[in-house]
């Protein structure tokens, strides 16, 4: 390995691994897709001129990690809860995190030798390898290219192609930069002109029907490290229920993922103390759920009278978070159980996505915590959701990058979907999204209080949420066809 980085070059590695870091610049919170399109048609141009398969490969792979150990830092904060006991993981945790998402770069990378245009073939070969990305082994779309047009009108034609189409038109415009052609660069930026062109278009349409709903958003900012410990697990619960009982009352309170402290099937009166809070509004929160040895993470619905209206289970958990993959297998085969679901020491996955009827309320689709990062989650109902609910505990992602990130991801889906989505983050960043992704209102991380939000009407379907990644699979066949039919002489 060593010998094949010597003969890439060190100056060549280094440079990919830079470029990539600057492209993580675009990705929420700093928002700079201004620094990260010229980073990626930089990224573009290195492989592109790459002088074999390996050396493409290589630089493709380094480029990717540093993009990733760049975007995805905050994956350290989860082992610096208990630094004593995890803080020396955290370094490995990052190293592998990133290396292992590049190998989706480094694929891409390789197959672009093969095309006639290295530097259009790369664009494409990535685009089509991080859509794999969201799906493969249970799927990561975090920190793909096109998340760095999310405040911008760009990120609209999500609503036409998905996220996954934001990557391609990204990519597509950095790499026509990158051939050092004038009419390269000129047609890339048509490219992004005629998407911000589409994107201010349809922020400009009329607005949908208001509902007349108003929803209350609770915050409680719980810190991961005293979430749990007795003596303020009350404190945080009883701020809860003095937020509830604040007069005027909403329609709906909603509470964040795992805001209850107790299990409802052993405490059944906690249901009535917030009941009585919440003086006739019903209330959506986090809970966990268990049945035998088996717990899930849920969201449940306490109706006015103190009785669980509905219930849903968290179905896509996070892999060695929330569950150890072939656990149950382990326990099976060599009565290894320690993070198995059945033996109760991880989460049981639920059944899928389901909408809940909440009546006046109408029909909503609960997503707990990483759920709303998965755009096809929604496209799997057989209905519409009217809105969507993400209550989440952005506690572990620390307060630099990662709970931006994860609201930017929300936004796209209410742009993917055209529907609303109301967020309560336990710590924050709580807010409205109107079906435009637009925030309406919010809570600012790290601050305890709650917000009334009006809850805003939904759009007509939009062609993403109707036919998935199709249109995105045609658009890539096609460009694949063109670009790798037959290698001729000259590349870009």
């Amino acid at each position: 390995m060593l010998k094949a980085l010597a003969a890439t070059g060190w100056q060549r590695i280094g440079l990919a691994f830079g470029l990539g870091v600057l492209a993580a610049a675009g990705q929420a919170p700093v928002g700079w897709w201004w620094l990260a399109l010229p980073a990626f048609a930089g990224v573009i141009r290195l492989v592109a001129r790459a002088d074999d398969l390996r050396t493409a490969s290589l630089l493709a792979l380094f480029a990717g990690a540093g993009h990733f150990a760049a975007a995805l830092s905050w994956i350290v904060e989860p082992f610096l809860i208990d630094v004593a006991r995890h803080g020396w993981m955290a370094p490995f945790a990052v190293v592998l995190l990133a290396f292992g998402l590049a190998l989706f770069w480094m694929a891409a990378g390789a197959l672009s030798r093969f095309a006639r245009s290295p530097a259009l073939g790369f664009a494409v070969a990535l685009a089509a390898t991080e859509l794999a990305r969201g799906y493969v082994l249970t799927g990561f779309p975090w920190a793909t290219p096109g998340h760095i047009w999310v405040d911008t009108p760009v990120a609209q034609i999500a609503a036409l192609i998905g996220p996954s189409g934001l990557t391609l038109v990204t990519l597509l415009a950095a790499a026509l930069v990158a051939t050092a052609r004038p009419d390269g660069a000129a047609a890339g930026a048509v490219v992004l002109a005629l998407a911000a062109g589409f994107g201010l278009w349809r922020l400009n349409l009329p607005e949908p029907a208001p509902t007349g709903l108003t929803l209350r958003l609770v915050q409680p900012n719980a810190a991961q490290e005293a979430k749990w410990d007795p003596s303020n697990a009350r404190v945080f619960f009883e701020r809860q229920l003095a937020y509830t009982a604040v007069r005027p009352l909403p329609d709906l309170t909603i509470w964040p993922e795992t805001a209850v402290p107790y299990l409802l099937e052993t405490s059944p009166e906690v249901a009535f103390v917030i009941a009585d809070a919440a003086q006739g509004v019903p209330v959506a929160l986090g809970v966990q759920r268990v049945e035998g040895q088996q717990y899930w993470n849920s969201l449940r619905v306490i109706a006015p009278d103190g009785q669980v209206s509905a219930t849903y289970d968290k179905h896509h958990l996070v892999p060695f978070g929330e569950y150890v993959p072939l656990a149950d297998l382990a326990l099976d085969w060599f009565g290894i159980g320690a993070f198995a679901a059945q033996a109760g020491n991880g989460y049981s996955a639920g059944v899928g996505p389901v909408l809940l009827d909440l009546g006046p309320l109408g029909q909503v689709l609960p997503l707990i915590c990483y759920e709303a990062v998965f755009p096809q989650i929604a496209r799997e109902l057989e209905s519409r959701p009217d809105w969507m609910l993400q209550i989440t505990n952005d506690a572990w992602f620390g307060t630099l990058t990662g709970p931006y990130q994860h609201l930017a991801q929300a936004q796209l889906r209410a742009i993917e979907q055209g529907v609303p989505l109301a967020r309560a983050a336990n710590t924050g960043i709580s807010a409205m999204i109107d079906a435009r992704g637009r925030i309406t209102a919010s809570l600012p991380l790290g601050q305890a209080g709650y917000v009334d939000v009006a809850l805003p009407g939904a759009l007509p379907q939009p062609i993403y949420a109707r036919f998935g990644e199709w249109p995105l699979l045609v658009l890539l066949a096609g460009a694949g066809a063109g670009l790798f039919r037959s290698k001729r002489q000259g590349s870009a």
